[in-house]
């Protein structure tokens, strides 16, 4: 087996994806007391439950039982929430990847400065690369450059955006991803597999997206559990609502009831997933109106989540869903990263894997008709009426208090 050093692990999206592809997780770095218990109820890598702040490079090695150079590859998804305190590395200022107060990014250099592993991936939002907002993408390029000039290595990383969709994955959901090889080999993202409309257009080596019934198909559409239940106001309207559709169906535009204005709630609202689609992305900390919901009106099961974010089955839970939700909704899909580790190992570890990808979700056809839409209860029926679209970006009543404040 390859070894892995993992950092950020969360409840391991990364990881089962890496072992799908022949890595091992030879130490991984949590800070959170849930996602280390689920981790070690689950597998037996070795996990140290710290801050990675407080974690030295050296224990983190001698955990692993590496030294310097022997890892194959460093993974993590560092979270961004730091930055707003991390006002000592603005530009200008030196990179100190050693300095108590830093941030995750430079805490994730750290280690690979003193690790130096043969290659390395990190994972974070697909808002990291935005332009005139990518203070953390040029954060690591420029951290690396620095490792490269006094360690002597020559990463060279690539970036990319990558939907999950486009790689099989039932769900849509971007991340951008920086891969790189301690010798200076040039990674290259592997080819879009999958996709929908003018995709399929493109060439043979495309087909359509997995989709929801692919990855649900087979567990119970009604299960025996209270806790998936639909709570809170809105929980009788989204019936009301057909699949692949959300609270725009009751606005003037739709094809409901005008209940709502245009535009004027998160597209996440009372959103609901459609059997012969993809899902949209899993949030990690949904309000009681937040989908997206089973086409059968209820809430997601741990199964389920685990399911579209092509989590290896069999995985045990001990702790509330709240928690299920905020840890799987937090991760990468694992199959995206089983695509690219595979591609890690060809390009840049010369140990190409040619089986079959462990994670796929299977085809199940045929895909059942749609479920039967309900009537709106007339608890909502005095919501109908004129009501106005939003105003556009920028010029809604919370863009326009922060303008005025």
């Amino acid at each position: 087996m390859l070894k892995a050093i993992s950092l950020f692990t969360g409840v391991g999206g990364l990881d089962f994806g890496f072992e799908a592809a022949g890595f091992e997780t030879a130490v991984a770095v949590e800070m959170d007391a849930v996602s280390c218990h689920t981790l070690r109820l689950n597998r037996h890598w070795p996990v140290i439950e710290r801050d990675i702040h407080e974690v030295t490079s050296k224990e983190l090695l001698r955990t692993a039982k590496l030294k310097k150079g022997q890892a194959d590859v460093l993974i993590g998804g560092p979270p961004c929430q730091p930055f707003s305190k991390s006002g000592y590395w603005a530009r200008g200022d030196a990179l100190r990847l050693d300095d108590p107060r830093a941030d995750t990014l430079t805490a994730y250099l750290r280690v690979l400065r003193d690790a130096q592993p043969r290659a390395f991936l990190l994972e974070n939002v697909y808002g990291f690369a935005y332009k005139g907002k990518s203070e953390g993408l040029d954060r690591i390029l420029g951290g690396i450059d620095q490792i490269n000039r006094e360690t002597g290595t020559t990463y060279r990383p690539v970036w990319q955006v990558v939907d999950a969709a486009s790689y099989g994955v039932p769900q849509h959901r971007e991340r951008v991803f920086i891969v790189a090889s301690r010798d200076g080999k040039e990674f290259r993202f592997p080819k879009v597999t999958h996709g929908d409309g003018d995709d399929l257009l493109v060439g043979a080596d495309i087909e359509p997206y997995r989709t929801t019934w692919d990855a649900l198909g087979d567990l119970p559409e009604r299960p025996k559990d209270p806790s998936l239940k639909m709570g809170g106001k809105w929980a009788g309207l989204l019936p009301s609502i057909p699949e692949g559709e959300n609270y725009l169906w009751h606005t003037p535009r739709g094809g409901g009831l005008p209940l709502f204005g245009w535009r004027t709630r998160f597209w996440s609202f009372l959103l609901k997933l459609a059997k012969d689609r993809p899902s949209w992305t899993i949030q990690a900390q949904p309000g009681p109106a937040t989908g997206p919901f089973h086409w059968t009106n209820r809430r997601l099961s741990a199964q389920e989540l685990c399911r579209l974010q092509t989590f290896p089955d069999g995985l045990q839970f001990d702790c509330g869903r709240n928690d299920v939700q905020r840890m799987l909704g937090n991760a990468v899909p694992s199959l995206v990263a089983e695509v690219i580790a595979r591609e890690i190992r060809a390009q840049l570890l010369g140990k190409p894997n040619k089986s079959k990808l462990r994670l796929l979700t299977p085809r199940r056809s045929p895909t059942p008709a749609p479920e039967r839409v309900s009537k709106v209860p007339a608890a909502f029926l005095a919501l109908a009426g004129d009501h106005a679209e939003h105003p556009g970006t920028g010029q809604g009543n919370r863009a326009r208090q922060r303008v005025a404040a």
